[in-house]
């Protein structure tokens, strides 16, 4: 793992930096740039007004709390030097002119100029694809400031990737949380990082040196809760039996990290309050209680409302993980993320797809793969956006990793209609050549006609269906 941070390498410019509590500032975050690579989640802040192009700098930022470091200026050569003319509007809104050869896209639509909200997407054609998005400049700094010593866009040293406002200030929480006493209570859906939270928990404790002893508490069976917590005597519960510390005696001077707590019936949530009140415990067979001085980090997709609540009451540190909707902007680096892991373990899927770099190996994905995974709600979060590059990977004809032409996205209604997307394998061979015809030929018009997700959509439904 790289141990350093590269913004401090690429941009000898000082870093702007602002008091606490900056303003929001709305922007663009760039989620696709294939000539661009290392400029994969930074940050354009318009405020007034900024422009977008190919200039010594480029008015990008790569942000870490308290600090915005400047990103190199693009070197794309088909992006103008002034690509884009950006002016911020009320309601969080931006103005985008194009004033470049490459054409401009607005949602998907070939434009001139035209507004954007946060959450719409800004395409300079084939070239790079923006998230417009609003973020305080700077990053609010903690009270404990997490460690920010590696790559920019690369997992930290807990294996958390994320640039966003969203994961920088889960950070901050475990930066406070780690190395103080209490039990910690892990809420999120699932798939969306508890394990690893856990795991931080753990490491960024005074306990690290110690071992993390981490069970699925819905795999323990009702009548043996006491044999795998507490363990059993020698000779118990027949002769012969060997000594068992139990999960807790394994753990103890660590951490017991349960996952899945809800799923307990809440009697067997009872078994844990002695435990978690003064770390006394008793083993089978014996009759004297134990104590062990032992942290106990519990994890649940479920509310917390799902314990029983004299349980809850003794994890005095609640961490709320932020499902992947809230921080949409680190979905292109998480994909980069697996699919970089995916290569190191298989020589062959790194020599098809990915492009050595001056900054190392970098996969060479679709915009139309960027695009459905930033509109895919991801119900089982990095788990779901896995299988789909996984997916991608195997039907991918070239040296691009692809969205597959048949692939069901499913997509969330839009936030300002409330119009569901057409689902792409209901969309006929005939529905698109009447939908051609209807609108001579224009693609902008058939896609949004149709109900489609977006222009890729379509591309790959006339692909399928062999028509030119």
């Amino acid at each position: 793992m790289i141990a350093h941070d590269d913004t401090t390498e690429v941009a000898p410019k000082a870093p702007r930096r602002r008091a606490e509590g900056a303003p929001e500032r709305t922007g663009l975050v760039v989620v696709h740039a294939p000539a661009d690579p290392t400029l994969l989640g930074a940050f354009l802040p318009v405020a007034p007004a900024a422009e977008l192009g190919r200039r010594v700098e480029s008015g990008f930022v790569r942000q870490r709390p308290g600090v915005d470091h400047p990103a190199p200026p693009l070197s794309n050569p088909q992006i103008s030097r002034r690509h884009l003319v950006l002016a911020a509007l009320a309601g969080g809104r931006l103005s985008v002119e194009n004033h470049g050869r490459i054409p401009l896209r607005l949602m998907g639509e070939r434009v001139t100029q035209g507004i954007v909200s946060p959450g719409d997407l800004v395409e300079i054609e084939d070239q790079m694809l923006l998230l417009c998005t609003r973020r305080p400049c700077p990053l609010p700094v903690a009270l404990e400031p997490a460690a920010a010593a590696f790559r920019f866009g690369g997992p930290d040293a807990s294996g958390l990737v994320g640039e966003s406002p969203a994961l920088w200030a889960l950070r901050g929480v475990l930066a406070f949380v780690a190395p103080r006493p209490g039990h910690v209570l892990v809420l999120g859906p699932s798939g969306s990082g508890k394990e690893l939270v856990a795991g931080a928990l753990h490491r960024l404790s005074g306990r690290a040196a110690r071992p993390c002893v981490a069970r699925n508490a819905a795999t323990i069976p009702g009548t043996l809760i006491d044999a795998e917590l507490f363990g059993h005597a020698r000779n118990y519960p027949n002769a012969g039996m060997a000594e068992r510390p139990g999960l807790v005696g394994e753990a103890d001077g660590g951490t017991l990290f349960l996952d899945e707590i809800g799923e307990l019936p809440e009697a067997m949530q009872a078994h844990l309050l002695r435990l978690m009140d003064a770390g006394e415990y008793q083993r089978l067979g014996e009759a004297r209680p134990r104590r062990a001085d032992l942290r106990v980090i519990a994890a649940t997709h479920r509310p917390r409302e799902a314990l029983k609540p004299d349980v809850l009451a003794r994890f005095r540190h609640v961490v709320e993980l932020p499902p992947l909707r809230e921080r949409r902007e680190d979905l292109p680096l998480l994909a980069r993320h697996l699919l970089l892991k995916a290569a190191r373990d298989d020589g062959r899927l790194a020599g098809r797809f990915l492009a050595e770099t001056a900054d190392g190996p970098e996969p060479r994905v679709s915009a139309a793969l960027v695009e459905a995974i930033l509109r895919h709600p991801l119900p089982l979060q990095v788990r779901e956006l896995d299988a789909l590059l996984w997916r991608a990977l195997a039907r991918s004809p070239g040296d691009v990793v692809d969205l597959p032409p048949d692939e069901p996205v499913p997509v969330e209604a839009d936030a300002r209609s409330g119009i569901p997307t057409t689902d792409p394998q209901t969309v006929t061979g005939e529905a698109l050549r009447a939908a051609l015809t209807e609108h001579a030929g224009v693609q902008e018009k058939v896609w949004r006609a149709l109900g489609l997700q977006s222009r890729y959509v379509l591309r790959r439904l006339l692909r399928k269906h062999g028509i030119e």
